[in-house]
C-alpha cells in the first residue's frame, strides 16, 4: 500500500510549529520545569509494613506510636504521566488582529497550537505519554497517547491541520471526551471559551468527576480583551453570525461590561471545579506565560 503523502504546505506548517514550540521551551523552560506533571498532587493510597532496605523517610510515625510497628506510607502516582492536549479548532479561533515583528498575523489558534506543542515537547522529553484531540462543534482530530519520540511530530501534524469553518461547542466536546479517556491523567484545554459558561461547566464537571487534572488555557485575541476600535468598523461574523457595521465607540462600554461578565462566569466555573485557569492574549510572550504558570504550580 502506498504511503500517505503529506502536502508540502502542511509540512511547512509542521516545521514552523516545531520551531516555535521548541523556542518556547528552550528559551524559558529548559533546565527549570522539565515536566508538566512536576508539582501536581500525589495522593496517599495505603500503608504497608516496613521491610529491610526501605526508605525510612516514608515511615508513618503516627501509626508506629499506636501499634509500635513500622509502616510505610504508599502513594498513588502513575510512573508514567498521560497528558491530553485538547485544542479548540473552531472558526472563532481564526481571529487575528496581532502581528509578529515580521508582519505575519497571530491567530488565537496559532497561540494555542504553539502552547500545546511546547507541552507536547516537554512531555515526550520526560518519556511520558501525550495525546491530542481537536474539536469545533464536536470532536475532530484524535491522536492516542504515546511516549515515543515520534509522537511530538505527530501532535504537530494534527495541530497543523488548523481550525475549521465550524462553530465551537466546548461543553459538548468535553462531555464527549469524558467517554474516551482512559486512566486518570492531565487534560490541557486550549480555547477562547467564547461559549455558554453553563455548558462549559457541565463538560468540565465530567472530566473532574473522573479524577482528571484539568488545566484550561483561555486564549483570546488582544482586541477581544481591549476593544480598541475608534472608527466606524465592519465586524465580520464568525460561527454562523452575521456581519455588523457599527460605531465602536457607541457600543464599547456595553461590550466590555458583557465581556467582563462572561470572564467572571468562566473564572467561577474553574474555581468551583478546582481547575487551573490560565489566560493568554495573542500579544503575550507565550514562553513567559507557560514558564510563569509552571512556576506557580511548583510553588517556586
Amino acid at each position: 500500500m502506498p504511503s500517505l503523502r503529506v502536502p508540502p504546505d502542511i509540512i511547512a506548517r509542521i516545521d514552523k510549529l516545531e520551531l516555535e514550540a521548541r523556542q518556547v521551551v528552550e528559551g524559558y523552560l529548559a533546565g527549570r520545569h522539565k515536566s508538566p506533571r512536576h508539582g501536581f498532587a500525589v495522593e496517599f493510597a495505603q500503608h504497608r509494613e516496613y521491610a529491610p532496605g526501605d526508605d525510612t523517610r516514608h515511615i508513618d510515625w503516627k501509626v508506629y506510636a499506636r501499634t509500635e510497628r513500622y509502616h510505610l506510607k504508599q502513594y498513588e502516582q502513575e510512573t508514567n504521566l498521560v497528558a491530553w492536549l485538547v485544542v479548540d479548532a473552531s472558526e472563532s479561533m481564526k481571529v487575528s488582529t496581532v502581528s509578529r515583528p515580521d508582519g505575519t498575523p497571530v491567530a488565537k489558534y496559532d497561540a494555542a497550537a504553539v502552547l500545546a506543542g511546547a507541552l507536547a515537547y516537554l512531555t515526550v522529553q520526560q518519556s511520558d505519554a501525550v495525546g491530542l484531540q481537536t474539536f469545533a462543534d464536536r470532536l475532530r482530530t484524535g491522536l492516542k497517547p504515546s511516549s515515543s519520540q515520534g509522537q511530538f511530530r505527530e501532535v504537530l501534524r494534527g495541530l497543523a491541520e488548523g481550525p475549521a469553518d465550524r462553530p465551537s461547542n466546548v461543553g459538548r466536546a468535553l462531555r464527549d471526551l469524558g467517554g474516551l479517556l482512559g486512566r486518570r491523567g492531565i487534560v490541557f484545554v486550549f480555547s477562547d471559551l467564547l461559549d455558554d459558561a453553563d455548558d462549559f461547566a457541565a463538560g468540565l464537571r465530567i472530566l473532574r468527576s473522573q479524577k482528571h487534572e484539568v488545566v484550561v488555557f483561555q486564549v483570546l485575541d488582544a482586541a477581544e480583551v481591549d476593544f480598541p476600535f475608534r472608527h466606524p468598523t465592519l465586524f465580520r461574523g464568525l460561527e454562523e453570525l452575521p456581519e455588523i457595521s457599527t460605531d465602536p465607540l457607541s457600543v464599547r462600554d456595553t461590550y466590555l461590561a458583557e465581556f467582563g461578565k462572561h470572564q467572571a462566569a468562566v473564572e467561577t466555573v474553574c474555581r468551583t471545579l478546582q481547575t487551573d485557569l490560565v489566560r493568554v492574549r495573542t500579544d503575550d510572550d507565550l514562553g513567559r506565560v507557560l514558564a510563569e504558570y509552571l512556576r506557580k504550580r511548583t510553588g517556586k
